[in-house]
């Protein structure tokens, strides 16, 4: 009795000033910015948008790229797609779309140099192609889908809102059972350790970005020199949105779910190995930032459904009531566990599951939060040696 007791008390150290950080992003959120609509363009935007995807081996999801960005009107002024010498016909769906639409192009990248990252090196030769008369520099990534308006109301947010960099999180498409329950726990853990999307963050070095819908001022863009700041980085997003930020722009992240979707990985394999490599953010975060955001992620997230299976099964074997540390514990994980389950209902509009096999298991995914937790540890600690087919 005496040892649940001790064991309560530390972990109550442990997860009760987690607790109070995350309620203090959680309640910034019915303060956010509301979700993009669609929007029409006006003459003021007319050929202010150079578009710049980079490819390699996306033939099998490119095509909807293509598609959604012939519909978009005209503010797009180019889309140079920068191929890094493809084997799998990428290249020639470009060609394709051009002969459709002339504001398509497709160039070659150098080889890559010592020191950098295919795709912040592929994003950068982009830039330095892009006409120079654009108002506006376009991040996009091969596997989205976007709405007509996107890029229009993109712009028009941008204006509006007077931010030199803003990035959106899309709506994810799931397809099978097992990416229905491990993705939005891994998604979860960006929920818990930003600032909900919409809101603006002061500090830089907090900002978060997400490079499949990435709008940045030419200008602003040419001050940083491109992306040579985040040349090394495997979240060159981020890093450089952060960077951009520290410069003193104003740099926002929005809800973009009604404006694009995105395919991002085929199964709960894949999104493993490829979107867990990433979400540690360690490129973009000194170490003091790193261990604190894996406290938080095990305080609130990996440990709540631990404590409560490892608990719950001795309570008849104690006295009842439970001593007073426990009952805290306890308390405490159930309302941590009730928040959770509450925030996929605030999650729920980013996921498209209507042809998802098994999509009832969404609503279990709180389930595989300390597997999440896990893989953002074993992330956190190894730096990648493959990324995209590339080998560092």
């Amino acid at each position: 009795m005496i040892t649940e007791s001790i064991i309560s008390l530390l972990l109550l150290l442990i997860q009760v000033p987690a607790t109070a950080l995350l309620l203090s992003r959680l309640l910034k959120g019915p303060r956010r910015h509301p979700p993009l609509q669609p929007q029409q363009p006006t003459p003021d935007i007319l050929g202010s948008v150079s578009v710049v995807v980079p490819t390699l081996n996306e033939a099998l999801r490119i095509s909807p790229l293509l598609a959604g960005l012939s519909r978009q009107s005209y503010e797009v002024r180019e889309v140079i797609v920068v191929d890094s010498r493809s084997q799998d016909g990428t290249p020639d769906l470009v060609k394709a779309t051009q002969q459709k639409d002339p504001r398509f192009r497709v160039m070659n990248d150098d080889p890559l140099p010592p020191g950098w990252v295919g795709r912040p090196w592929a994003l950068h030769n982009g830039f330095l192609f892009s006409s120079p008369d654009s108002e506006w520099f376009l991040g996009m990534d091969a596997d989205i889908q976007p709405h007509p308006g996107l890029v229009a109301s993109l712009v028009k947010t941008a204006q509006t809102e007077g931010y030199d960099l803003v990035s959106l999180s899309p709506q994810f498409i799931l397809k099978y059972p097992g990416e229905c329950w491990l993705q939005p726990a891994l998604l979860m853990t960006l929920l818990y350790r930003f600032d909900p999307a919409g809101i603006h963050t002061e500090q830089p070095e907090r900002v978060m970005a997400n490079g499949q819908c990435f709008l940045c001022r030419r200008s602003v863009l040419a001050a940083v020199d491109g992306y040579s700041t985040a040349k090394g980085s495997f979240c060159d997003d981020v890093t450089l949105a952060r960077n951009i930020a520290a410069a003193g722009f104003k740099v926002g992240f929005l809800d973009g779910a009604k404006v694009f979707k995105v395919r991002m990985y085929e199964g709960a394999k894949e999104t493993w190995k490829e979107w867990g490599r990433s979400l540690d953010l360690k490129d973009a975060s000194n170490r003091a930032q790193i261990w604190g955001d894996l406290w938080l992620l095990s305080s609130v997230q990996g440990l709540p459904i631990l404590i409560l299976l490892g608990f719950l099964p001795l309570l008849p074997l104690l006295p009842l009531p439970p001593l007073l540390p426990l009952r805290l514990l306890l308390g405490l994980n159930i309302f941590l566990l009730v928040i959770r389950f509450a925030l996929l209902l605030a999650i729920a509009p980013s996921y498209d599951r209507k042809n998802a096999e098994g999509g009832w298991l969404f609503w279990l995914s709180p389930l595989a939060d300390p597997l999440a937790v896990l893989r953002i540890f074993l992330s956190a600690l190894r730096k990648p040696k493959e990324w995209r087919g590339r080998k560092y």
